[in-house]
């Protein structure tokens, strides 16, 4: 019998004569492979599922006009276009433009917004909306607006436009946007900002005086009745704004421009989205989006990646504990396997064996334990990842070859490095003490 059919007979006996002892070392890999694979399919998986998931509550990058011209005249269409072919080259991205004005509703000032509703519902589904979205000749008020109001659904109100209130808007709105993006809010609050310096650059510009009196024009209540359709309570700066159809504010001011403000939300996040905003804000002369400036919205972004940072921490710590547990686990099933066989370790040794080939030996039987249990360990831990995938995101994940080549790897090198420590106490038996023991 040659030495090479030897080994390999000596290594089945031991593995299956000894099928406890084996079981219990295919256990231990099993629980470690099937843990670290289970943690590590949902760890690489969760910063795209959580990103899906916050993309829900609305936009993370808006767009605003770069100049003070495009800020009177708004985006136009084809840089709207332009801008979301950038956006969207390799990602997922939905988009919805706003119009602001300012109005007047029984004389007090409000901000309407003209907007593609179904783009807008689109995009923020985290909208709580009571009644319908907005329609030809329907409107949707923000909570606020209509508490103040005191307007219920199925209301109506008569919408005032003035075009004092349209000179006044235009020299305030860029001042709130500068805030806005000093702060990087939602696109909401930039036409809130606007709203407050509308309330008082507005007053001033009505408030005209005629022979020393104040003009009656501010108590003008004339304008276009709008039925209430839906109120909107997002506990945001959304409660406070009137939403239309692009088409109703458009013949509610008398003209059609370009969009103040277009929010995006885009399937990526950290360096991939602020590498997005440095594209769309290049001034070189080549770039047809110059007459926009892009900012990522810091309150979803930075929860984003707050949340997930935590989550990733988390999984990393629990698996360096799995991971040391199961090297402990394996080495003591290999300790007590090996202690078992310490007087046939002694007899091979006094027969002439070479303690290099004794260790070689314990160390691929050590090997096949960590690969059974390997194979084992990453087919239960791939489904506990789907399960667990499935149950907390409602999405299935598909899996990994290359993180499932890895856990084999680890699995066959956990169980060869526990068992280095007992095989060299093993390989430095003294063949002379054990046969005297007999």
């Amino acid at each position: 019998m040659t030495n090479r059919k030897m080994f390999f007979t000596m290594l089945w006996g031991a593995v299956f004569r000894r099928r406890s002892r084996a079981m219990m070392a295919v256990i231990a890999s099993l629980v470690g492979a099937a843990t670290l694979f289970c943690l590590a399919s949902v760890c690489v998986a969760v910063p795209q599922q959580m990103n899906e998931e916050m993309r829900a509550y609305g936009a993370n990058l808006i767009v605003t006009p770069a100049s003070a011209t495009g800020k009177s005249q708004g985006i136009d269409t084809a840089t709207v276009r332009n801008v979301t072919a950038l956006i969207g080259a390799g990602h997922s991205v939905k988009s919805a433009a706003y119009r602001y004005e300012s109005v007047r509703i029984n004389s007090a000032p409000y901000t309407i917004a003209g907007v593609d509703v179904k783009a807008v519902r689109a995009l923020n589904r985290h909208w709580n909306v009571t009644g319908d979205w907005p329609g030809s000749g329907n409107v949707m008020v923000g909570r606020d607006v209509a508490d103040a109001l005191g307007v219920k659904v199925g209301s109506r109100v008569t919408i005032g436009y003035r075009a004092a209130d349209a000179s006044a808007s235009a020299s305030s709105s860029a001042s709130a946007k500068s805030d806005s993006d000093e702060s990087t809010e939602t696109a909401e609050s930039s036409a809130q900002g606007t709203q407050s310096t509308q309330t008082t650059q507005g007053e001033q510009t009505t408030q005209a005086t005629e022979n020393g009196r104040v003009s009656s024009d501010i108590m003008d209540n004339n304008g276009t009745e709008f039925r209430i359709s839906g109120i909107v309570d997002t506990g945001g700066n959304e409660d406070s704004i009137i939403y239309a159809t692009t088409a109703d504010v458009a013949k509610l001011a008398g003209s059609k421009r370009g969009a103040d403000v277009v929010e995006y939300s885009v399937n990526a996040m950290g360096d991939e989205l602020n590498d997005i905003v440095n594209n769309i804000n290049r001034s070189a002369g080549k770039n047809p989006n110059s007459a926009v400036k892009a900012q990522t919205v810091t309150r979803i972004t930075s929860s984003d990646t707050r949340i997930i940072a935590m989550l990733q921490t988390l999984f990393w710590i629990v698996s360096l504990v799995v991971l040391v547990l199961t090297l402990v686990g394996v080495g003591t099933t290999i300790s007590s396997i090996v202690s078992q066989r310490r007087n046939e370790i002694g007899l091979r040794k006094a027969l002439g064996a070479d303690s290099r080939a004794i260790g070689v030996e314990f160390y691929v039987e050590s090997g096949i334990y960590g690969l059974i249990g390997g194979l084992l360990g990453t087919a239960i831990g791939y489904v506990l990842a789907r399960v667990l995938c499935a149950t907390v995101f409602g999405r299935a994940i598909g899996f990994d070859w290359l993180l499932g080549a890895g856990s084999l790897l680890l699995s066959v090198a956990i169980a060869v490095i526990a068992s280095i420590p007992p095989v060299r106490r093993a390989t430095r038996i003294d063949p002379a003490i054990v046969l005297r023991e007999e």
